[in-house]
């Protein structure tokens, strides 16, 4: 499975948080007025979209994204999606690529919160994104400044045409009771609303994708940095879902074989106030969580007893020695 390319000018939030309707994290496309051309649940796949020329289906050229049929009445088509997890939208990514006679001219979107449940005829929506001018073949970025969760969104399609994929990029509620069977939860995993706050270098893997759940699909899904070729080390700060005690840490190598770090440490801190900047010049001085650990390829690499005694941290810097690739990262522990 590809995943979607490393875009230089894409802003912050789609490095930094999770892409909450991403089908494989178990977001869903649950109705919309009319997918006759591509169904909706196109729309929410994690990989980048694709045009396969001469390919036709029953009702006319295969589309990979959500396409509704040419709309002869007033009005305007929609699709509900429930978010894989309920949370805080930061961004949005409306992407048309390869509609472009296809692409509809505008586009909005709104979300709700559904305790339970889905949407319903009394369910509030609130507007995200008001009615915004799209091109075809592109991306569309757009911040999103609301500090309410969401469990749901509707794209409205303004009037009808394509959208190749949608992607929310956001930071799930943190649920305390999502314990595994040993007691412990995944303080970093991004399902809980781990974030990343800095990484000195992303050039072939976003630090990001550290935090998925899973194993990794192939060596692209992980983070990867360049190779190094002065003195130090590379590094990403990371922030926990929730401030708590580390007993169990996971470091996977999966895929990575000729590029994988020859060692990683884990330094760590509870930080009560701060700036992503300010963040980057304390964290040198963190004290240690796990010390250096030589690395193996294509392994899981798990550590308890290693793990230094410490208080409640909330932030962690991950250091990779002297540069490479790593999958996952799991810091299982008690929240505070």
């Amino acid at each position: 499975m590809a995943l979607p390319a490393i875009d230089s000018d894409a802003p912050d939030f789609t490095r930094r948080h999770v892409n909450l309707t991403d089908a494989r994290l178990g977001a869903e496309a649950l109705a919309c007025s009319d997918d006759f051309f591509a169904a909706m649940a196109r729309m929410l796949n994690p990989e980048p979209a694709v045009f396969i020329a001469g390919k036709y289906d029953s009702n006319g050229k295969w589309m990979d994204g959500w396409e509704s049929r040419r709309k002869r009445v007033a009005g305007h088509d929609w699709c509900i999606v429930r978010l894989a997890r309920p949370g805080r939208i930061h961004g949005v990514d409306l992407d048309t690529s390869h509609f472009t006679g296809n692409y509809p001219p505008a586009a909005s979107l709104e979300a709700c919160y559904c305790a339970s449940g889905d949407p319903d005829a009394h369910s509030e929506w609130f507007t995200l994104l008001p009615a915004t001018n799209l091109g075809g073949n592109q991306h569309h970025y757009f911040a999103i400044n609301d500090t309410r969760n969401f469990s749901h969104v509707r794209l409205n399609l303004l009037p009808d045409g394509g959208l190749a994929r949608l992607r929310v990029y956001g930071t799930p509620q943190f649920n305390a009771d999502a314990l595994d069977d040993d007691g412990l939860i995944d303080l970093l995993s991004a399902l809980h609303g781990g974030t990343v706050v800095a990484a000195n270098n992303q050039h072939f893997g976003f630090a990001s994708n550290l935090l998925l759940p899973g194993r990794g699909i192939h060596m692209g899904d992980g983070w990867e940095t360049r190779r190094r070729r002065e003195p130090g080390h590379d590094w990403c700060i990371l922030a926990l879902a929730h401030p708590g005690i580390i007993e169990a840490i996971e470091v996977d190598t999966c895929h990575f074989k000729g590029n994988y770090p020859d060692r990683c440490s884990i330094q760590a801190a509870f930080v009560r106030e701060s700036t992503p900047e300010s963040l980057i010049t304390q964290s040198m001085f963190w004290d240690e969580l796990l010390p250096a650990q030589k690395m193996q390829m294509d392994h899981q690499h798990f550590y308890r007893s290693e793990i230094v005694v410490h208080a409640a941290i909330s932030h962690v810097r991950f250091n990779l020695f002297p540069d490479g690739g790593v999958s996952r990262l799991r810091l299982r522990g008690k929240p505070a």
